[in-house]
């Protein structure tokens, strides 16, 4: 038997058992169904008898033939913004490439701070923070803004995806998204999701969540967080450049012959910083993230610094666009189907029936809340669906109402680098085909474990030590 054949095999039989179970008391038969089809995508994604784009497509094809979902529920993952946020943070990326100025960065960057792959690291970890207040789309900021520059990073160390991906351009792609998902964690403005938490906290439970309360909560576990990252990926995934003794020469070999920038290269570089700019002064412009990435493409084309020949070569942006719009369309219908309410009743339920004391039911149901992540591709959608109601029945079993509030939005972010799809920016870096499915899950997990440790012992103590219990 094939590996291809064994893995059909096992995804079907994970859909067709869920799917002829009874269904659960409290769910209409359609959810449960839904149900049934997500976890074979889920299991689809994982072992990849195809494609994950063409496992996605089969997957609403079947929903739309059973009727499970409507036509137009089906498809309504292709027209989400974030959706084509990722998809033009790809064309952001294609340009850096072809002008030559994501290179002209990647030079400058290695000449002041590349001494070594870790304090690379360090340089986008550092960047991330800075920028991360100010910039509440976390897939603008981690696919637009900082991914083609740890693309060309990789690029200037002779780092392509296949047989040289290991020599650092591996290690980057990971430090680069894990830093993205830790820096959402950090502020209340660092991520779309977070302002929500705010609103639904004083429905829930009755407390304001400040934008100073957030900061000071999250900062110290945050920083630590962030600070092990990069020696971290170390261990993980090692990459086969470590010391770069001579970087400054190099880059300064390397700037020199590239001479002074092009046209193209300006053109470029204006783009970037306007939507730096948009990005980072949304909430005054009012101007949303996908526009402001669908303006730059649109200047690109104009100005020729694309062509339509490259939007249509860029693979990996329309992979991408397929795989993802097929998730978020199956994870925004299971989460509308009520599966998501009915499981965190059943969890709320059992918790308080227990009887455990107020710290040990925070840790069991924070536990529950962050691993969920596994069946969201979206934060904000996962924030919809379940920070209340596991709030509400935090608070029901004793948890500080401040602190459940202001740590429950954090450990939305937190669990983001569990997979290829946990934000916006995911598919980007992981599309970059640098880091194989598995090592990036494996590595997720490791990498989320370590930082839920760190939140729930040192982030406990300094929550005691400011007062949130």
């Amino acid at each position: 038997m094939s590996k291809s054949l064994r893995n059909w095999i096992i995804v079907l039989a994970i859909g067709f058992v869920i799917w002829v179970c009874p269904t659960p008391q409290g769910l209409t038969p359609n959810a449960w169904h839904l149900f049934a089809v997500f976890a074979a995508t889920i299991a689809g994604f994982i072992l990849q008898p195809i494609s994950m784009g063409a496992v996605a497509f089969i997957a609403l094809t079947f929903c739309a033939i059973t009727g499970v979902l409507k036509t137009g529920q089906a498809l309504m993952g292709f027209g989400n913004g974030t959706i084509w946020l990722i998809v033009c943070a790809f064309f952001l990326s294609r340009a850096f490439i072809k002008t030559g100025f994501g290179r002209l960065i990647a030079f400058l960057i290695i000449k002041y701070i590349g001494r070594s792959s870790l304090t690379l690291g360090y340089s986008i970890a550092l960047s991330e923070l800075i920028v991360s207040p100010a910039m509440p789309s976390a897939t603008a900021r981690g696919g637009g803004v900082f991914y083609p520059i740890v693309q060309s990073l990789a690029n200037a160390f002779g780092s392509q995806p296949g047989p040289t991906a290991g020599k650092i351009g591996k290690y980057l792609m990971q430090v680069g998204y894990h830093t993205d998902a830790v820096t959402c964690t950090m502020f209340l403005t660092s991520m779309a999701g977070n302002p929500l938490c705010v609103g639904l906290a004083a429905t829930a439970v009755g407390v304001e969540i400040t934008w100073m309360n957030w900061a000071v909560a999250a900062i110290v576990p945050g920083l630590i967080s962030l600070f092990l990252v990069p020696v971290l990926m170390l261990k993980l995934s090692p990459p086969e450049i470590r010391d770069i003794p001579d970087a400054r020469d190099l880059a300064v070999n390397e700037l020199e012959k590239m001479g002074p920038m092009s046209l193209q290269e300006k053109v470029l570089a204006f783009v970037f910083v306007m939507c730096l700019a948009l990005w980072a002064t949304g909430s005054w412009t009012k101007l949303g993230a996908t526009p402001v990435a669908m303006l730059a493409v649109a200047i690109m084309l104009i100005a020729k610094v694309l062509d339509w020949k490259d939007i249509l070569s860029e693979k990996g942006a329309w992979d991408a666009m397929f795989w993802m719009g097929g998730l978020v369309a199956l994870a925004t219908a299971l989460a509308k189907s009520g599966f998501i309410a009915w499981i965190a009743k059943l969890i709320g339920t059992a918790v308080a029936a227990a009887n455990m004391g107020w710290i040990a039911s925070f840790v069991l149901i924070s536990l529950i809340y962050i691993y969920s992540h596994y069946c969201f591709a979206s934060v904000t959608a996962r924030i919809s669906a379940m920070y209340a109601a596991f709030v509400a029945v935090a608070a029901a079993c004793g948890v500080p109402a401040m602190l459940v509030a202001i740590t429950f939005g954090c450990f939305a972010n937190l669990p983001i680098s569990l997979t290829h799809y946990g934000n916006g920016c995911g598919p980007v870096y992981f599309g970059a085909g640098y880091v194989s499915q598995g090592e990036w899950w494996r590595n997720g997990f490791i990498i989320t474990t370590i930082n839920v440790v760190i939140w729930l012992t040192i982030g406990m103590a300094w929550w005691k030590f400011i007062g949130l219990y």
